[in-house]
């Protein structure tokens, strides 16, 4: 039996997905709890725990949109024509947070003010759009041939709004449990006030989420709650109740690790779900990722330069975290 080039490509665009999720998720998390502190000294300790690595992090999203292009053009063509409006929304946002992000060190007293609500502003609107697209994306896009047939403002629609700010929500935990590793005496007391209010929306988010998905689609609901599958998916549910208990309990205990770590692993548990719902399917309802993926001879000449790039990516991402380990004090800096 020959190897399945289009799983492995698969495989390859969902991991660049979620490690960016990850990374970037915690660095757009930074900006999104910017307005809960005041403290000018605070607010440059925030961005200095992620100064050294946040540019790095968005290497993975510009793989998974490279791979998405060239393993599975058709749905790169779908996905760009339906959400061609909140993916340039989201490029706006990281490009204007990426400028302010830099910009505040730089700037007078008097104008950084404006650069930290860039920060905010650019952070919460490329969060917000993210999470637009996977909702819109979960509830199904109309295809008639090749050719997406649907409206270019279907996204405007409650549940891909309702997904926009149930990531800016689990972005924002990703930040402060991030900064509660990082940092430490005041800042790191408010952030440990902050996650717990956080996670607690982020799972009445889930829930929602949880049921909204399945009572608005049939095959979804299917996939969940018939035998044998709903004995074999029940582990994720249990899971993301084991890690929230395992969260609130470190923050109890005042840890510095724990939260972060847990907080990943619900991160992982809730991208799991999505890919649980969808599969095999890449553009919900009916494209799958055979009838989407490029010629086997295209997928084999990619996944040599794949093979080759991604261990070089994953090597200097190791690195430069943990050149950059450990908590920081209010003297460092990295501009």
């Amino acid at each position: 039996m020959g190897i399945d080039l289009s799983i492995i490509w698969f495989g390859i665009i969902v991991f660049s997905i979620l490690m960016y999720i990850i990374m970037d998720g915690f660095d757009l998390g930074i900006g999104i709890i910017f307005p809960f502190i005041k403290v000018p000294a605070e607010r440059d300790m925030m961005v200095n725990t992620v100064a050294p690595v946040w540019d790095g992090n968005e290497t993975w999203l510009i793989l998974g949109g490279a791979g998405l292009f060239g393993a599975f053009p058709l749905a790169y063509a779908v996905i760009a024509d339906a959400l061609s409006i909140p993916l340039t929304l989201m490029l706006f946002g990281l490009i204007f947070r990426g400028v302010a992000f830099e910009f505040r060190f730089k700037a007078t007293e008097h104008h950084r003010s404006f650069w930290d609500k860039a920060f905010i502003g650019g952070s919460i609107v490329a969060t917000f759009m993210q999470g637009i697209c996977v909702g819109t994306l979960l509830g199904g896009l109309s295809v008639s041939g090749r050719t997406f047939s649907g409206s270019v403002m279907g996204w405007l629609a409650p549940f891909p709004l309702f997904c926009g700010v149930g990531l800016v929500i689990a972005y924002a935990l990703l930040g402060s449990s991030w900064l509660i590793m990082k940092t430490q005496h005041d800042l790191h007391e408010k952030m440990t006030k902050i996650t717990k209010p956080l996670l607690t929306s982020l799972l009445i988010v889930i829930a929602i989420i949880s049921v909204w998905t399945p009572l608005s689609n049939h095959a979804i609901s299917e996939r969940w709650f018939t035998t044998p599958n709903i004995f074999l998916f029940m582990p994720v549910p249990i899971l993301v109740v084991i890690c929230a208990y395992g969260i609130y309990k470190a923050l109890r205990l005042r840890a510095d690790y724990a939260p972060f770590i847990l907080t990943l692993c619900l991160i992982f548990l809730g991208f799991t779900g999505l890919g649980i719902s969808i599969w095999p399917n890449i553009i919900p309802p009916s494209i799958s990722i055979w009838q989407a993926a490029a010629p086997a001879q295209s997928l084999g000449f990619m996944l040599v330069g794949g093979l080759l790039i991604i261990p070089v990516i994953l090597m200097y991402t190791f690195w430069s975290y943990y050149v950059f380990r450990g908590k920081i004090s209010e003297d460092e800096g990295y501009h």
